[in-house]
């Protein structure tokens, strides 16, 4: 029966590897396909901003009986004619309705339609107007937040790793996760929201996180790497992932399933709001950052090291010390076999040599006075005795 922890523990001994970073190339091309999907949402569908970015009217009705929300668009027709409304539910007993910016007179005639068109007395709607100075203010801020959170990160971990080639790829991993989350948002037409950006930066830091802990045990296993020969960088980087991919697996897991639930209960039962907007963004991120951190961030950490004329060098003499373990195998071998042809040859020589030198032996001495008489014939061997039947 297949066991997690057991599959774990195999990552971590390397026993079982996941060939993440050799295989970079099939991950850079999933990435690539979805930042072009992304990009392409943005550029035709765009982004939904919300009222907080464009301005506008807000009117909210509680307490209704009802929360079919073509009552709401006809009472804006009725009280202001021309304007676009948009009329969403909140909750089990609210109604928001959001509309260009209106002039005082137009919102008395709106309020007073509502509050007919749900059968609730005008106190129970409430206006509020919202300049799109205010948004251009919130985007303003948000960007130089995160122009200030990246300059930083990029320097923290410049300092902390010692290698700027760490800083590089955790800075085009959080840009990756960034990107891929407004594409989503384009993409399935989600309303951007203040409460959406803080969960653009928020994911940023999660991203972050992840990607840190994997560049540690990156650190970890490559110090002092180019002393032995055991294990190429992108080999050691790979071993690294694997240590950490059960971890970085059940964080997310954790992290989801809480964010999911927010994001369930802010969706179905309160209906758009501030939990649903910050939830989505997290829960899209969250994602996206593992993804990044494993298949993104040290792939390409491994291939800007694997410039560098030492790791070059280290991988060289990997792949020679392999080759040197087989070839003195193989050579073994031969070596045998010659050897071994050699004394046959030898062995072969030696018998013709001696064939030779009986064939140029002197002849036998003949019988003379004094000589013992020379044996002809077969010499006589000693009888054995008969066996007793």
């Amino acid at each position: 029966m297949f066991s997690f922890a057991a599959f774990g523990n195999q990552l971590y001994t390397g026993e079982r590897s996941i060939e993440v970073v050799r295989r970079q190339k099939i991950w850079y091309a999933i990435s690539a396909v979805i930042l072009l999907l992304s990009l392409v949402a943005l550029l035709t569908r765009g982004l939904v901003l919300g009222l907080e970015f464009t301005g506008g009217t807000e009117f909210r009705v509680v307490s209704v009986q009802t929360t079919n929300t073509i009552p709401g668009a006809d009472a804006v027709t009725e009280g202001a004619p021309g304007a676009e409304a948009n009329v969403t539910t909140v909750g089990s007993s609210s109604i928001r309705v959001q509309t260009d910016e209106l002039t005082d007179a137009q919102i008395d005639k709106v309020t007073a339609a509502l509050a007919k068109a749900y059968g609730v007395p005008e106190d129970n709607v409430t206006v509020s107007t919202v300049g799109p100075s205010w948004g251009q203010t919130v985007s303003k801020k948000a960007i130089q937040g995160l122009v200030v959170f990246l300059i930083l990160v990029a320097l923290f971990i410049s300092v902390y790793f010692r290698t700027w080639k760490m800083a590089l790829s955790a800075i085009i991993a959080l840009v990756h996760d960034l990107f891929i989350t407004v594409g989503i948002y384009a993409l399935v037409g989600f309303e951007v929201t203040p409460a959406s950006v803080i969960g653009f930066l928020t994911i940023l830091g999660y991203s972050l996180y992840d990607t840190v802990v994997v560049f540690d045990k990156v650190r970890e296993n490559t110090d002092h790497i180019t002393t032995q020969t055991k294990r190429t960088y992108s080999e050691a980087a790979n071993l690294a992932v694997n240590q950490t991919l059960v971890r970085s697996i059940n964080t997310s897991v954790v992290a989801l399933l809480p964010v999911g639930s927010i994001l369930f209960i802010g969706a179905f039962w309160l209906g758009a709001g501030t939990l649903k907007d910050l939830s989505l963004a997290l829960f899209v991120g969250i994602a996206t950052g593992t993804y990044s951190s494993i298949f993104i961030a040290t792939p390409l950490l491994a291939d800007l090291r694997e410039r560098e004329p030492e790791m070059k060098a280290l991988k060289k003499r990997v792949l020679s010390r392999r080759t040197g373990a087989v070839a003195p195998t193989a050579g073994g071998r031969a070596s045998r076999a010659a050897a071994a042809g050699t004394a046959t040859a030898v062995l072969e020589r030696d018998v013709q040599d001696e064939a030779d030198s009986d064939d140029a032996a002197p002849p036998a001495p003949q019988d003379g006075p004094g000589s013992r008489p020379r044996q002809t014939g077969p010499r006589n061997q000693p009888k054995r005795k008969p066996r007793r039947k």
